[in-house]
């Protein structure tokens, strides 16, 4: 089998994320790893804390503590919430870590050997009455691209428009709102992009045709504009410190690195920490090092970093002049909107993960993003849409399926697998349809389509419902009980095989189901057609129980709590 080397966008680390970071990075990853390892391949899913940058300091400064503390107490709280999630990374790492400053500086060191790192002295943002440098979002203002009043320094979230702070209209200060500003010189470290150009467009191409729309247009758009030389060094108190070997006038300066210089490198750092944990039985460089051959490499990310990982990190990679594994796929979301508008903490709208776990259990979270992933266009999370999601398809297709049949069979048969009679014709077109169902399931996750995969899986359920509807045991057994027997020994049969092959979307759920049947040896991974077909993996007498009710069904009342207390129902 592959290997599969799987990557999401690191989480900044200012804070937990709303449920639209969720859908857009780490869930579908998480999704396509779990399937892939059900499938037997060898499957590496990496991911990390973004923890350096001028957010960092600022809420460090803001809570009083100081940012390497902060950062440690952030990247904890994040990982409970991903946790709580259920995302089955194999590390998740933080970019503080030494090994992502030893190949950070690795990487600098060998792009000022090749040529692409100049030294330049610049004009720069200076607050006298901060007494220093103000590095990218140290500075706010007005965006000169589309007149949003609150757009960084280095980037409008408004527009994505990366900028400069010295693009900004009206300048203040972030740390004391001080509009006194001058500009002032000072050297830093340039990424000669433009000199790459040509080597990045070159492997664009060679990979675009098999990406997502998304990805490759916002590739082909950065490239048309043209790749420019950028600065990869701020005037920091938090970051990875430039090599005093190499620039020893910027370190003894206290330069560092820019957050979008070493953040893609913790890909192959978090890959590292992940083998220093074990270095027995783990070798990073395999997975990153002369693998072009061994590994598909394959990131998830939202559309507003799509340009980091397909265009200026692959210029980085180009540039090091070494065999460092490059991403094969970019699978590129759009947003998630909250009733159309943007998430915002400050204001109070959207519902983010912390908050959702408290609500309800995560696979509900989970089938429900998945299911309405932002994959072609932005999608709208709402809570009528989230209810009737929930009830219809989570606690009537699939709960209702597997409570009615346990509970029946139980009671009317006793608690172990009734045996019955020989399957039939029903039974057939039964086979036929789930491994048809099945197919094509697994050709959407293949394919990476999730909403095409979750509705594939709603049909799966569906053809449960269906068989039972067409048989009807409750009034079968009136006059055949053997036939009633049969038909919910296969219903049995059919929740065994939504419990193996649902993992990856709801495998809290998965597990329940699963668990319902005590099946001696039960290491089934996946099903295949012949096995789809047949419907035989839990033979008449295995004891089983009836599990809690999957999914509970959500009512007005809930519909109404749940917009009472996220507001913001009006698109902002």
């Amino acid at each position: 089998m592959a290997r599969h080397l799987i990557t999401s966008a690191l989480p900044y680390i200012n804070g937990i994320k709303h449920l639209g970071n969720m859908v857009g990075s780490m869930l579908p990853a998480d999704v396509y790893a779990r399937y892939l390892r059900q499938r037997g391949h060898d499957v590496l899913y990496i991911c990390a804390t973004d923890e350096h940058g001028t957010p960092a300091e600022l809420a460090a400064k803001e809570r009083g503590v100081p940012v390497a503390e902060f950062c440690a107490q952030a990247h904890d709280a994040q990982k409970a919430v991903y946790d709580g999630f259920a995302l089955a990374f194999d590390y998740f790492g933080r970019s503080s870590s030494p090994e992502n400053v030893e190949i950070t500086q690795h990487f600098a060191r060998r792009l000022h050997e090749n040529g692409f790192i100049e030294e330049r002295a610049i004009r720069q943002v200076y607050s006298p009455a901060d007494g220093r440098f103000l590095p990218d979002r140290y500075v706010e203002g007005t965006c000169p691209h589309c007149g949003y009043d609150k757009a960084r320094g280095d980037q409008c979230e408004n527009c994505t428009r990366v900028l400069d702070p010295t693009d900004l209209i009206d300048p203040r200060s972030a740390i004391s709102g001080s509009t006194d500003l001058e500009v002032r010189e000072t050297k830093h470290l340039f990424l000669l992009q433009s000199k790459l150009q040509h080597e990045v467009e070159e492997w664009v191409a060679r990979h675009e045709e098999s990406w997502p729309q998304l990805a490759s247009s916002i590739a082909r758009k950065w490239l048309t504009e043209g790749l420019h030389d950028r600065a990869i060094t701020r005037d920091l108190d938090w970051g990875v410190p430039v090599p005093a070997d190499t620039w020893p006038e910027l370190a003894a300066e206290g330069k560092v690195f820019y957050v979008w210089f070493d953040a893609p490198i913790e890909y192959i750092g978090a890959t590292k920490e992940w083998a220093d944990q074990d270095p027995e039985h783990r070798d990073w460089k395999s997975w990153w090092y002369e693998a072009d051959d061994t590994v598909r490499y394959t990131e998830f990310m939202a559309k507003d970093n799509v340009p980091f990982h397909t265009v200026m990190f692959p210029a980085t990679e180009l540039g090091v002049r070494e065999p460092w594994k490059k991403v094969d796929f970019v699978k590129a979301f759009n947003w998630l909107t909250y009733y159309g508008g943007k998430f915002s903490t400050s204001q109070k709208r959207g519902v983010f993960t912390d908050q959702a776990l408290e609500i309800l259990p995560a696979d509900y979270w989970r089938y429900f993003l998945i299911a309405n992933a932002p994959e072609s266009d932005d999608s709208s999370f709402t809570w009528e849409h989230f209810t009737a999601t929930v009830n219809k398809d989570l606690a009537d297709t699939l709960g209702n399926f597997v409570n009615r049949v346990l509970s029946f069979s139980k009671k009317r048969f006793g608690e172990e697998v009734p045996a019955g009679g020989t399957p039939g014709a029903a039974e057939a077109r039964l086979g036929e349809e789930i491994a048809r169902l099945l197919a094509e399931y697994e050709e959407h996750m293949e394919a990476l389509q999730f909403r095409k995969a979750a509705a594939a899986l709603r049909a799966l359920w569906s053809a449960g419902n269906s068989y039972l509807e067409e048989k009807a045991p409750w009034l079968e057994i009136k006059t055949d009980k053997d036939g009633a027997a049969l038909t919910l020994r296969t219903a049995m049969n059919l929740i065994h095989l939504y419990a193996v092959v649902s993992e990856p979307f709801i495998p809290s759920t998965a597990e329940a189901m699963r668990a319902a049947f005590s099946l001696a040896g039960d290491t089934a991974t996946w099903a295949t057609a012949a096995e789809a077909k047949a419907l035989a993996a839990v033979p008449a007498g295995t004891p089983f129980t009836v599990p809690p009710v999957l999914f509970a069904k959500l009512t007005e009342d809930d519909l109404a709590a749940y917009k009472e207390r996220f507001g913001g129902t009006e698109a902002a």
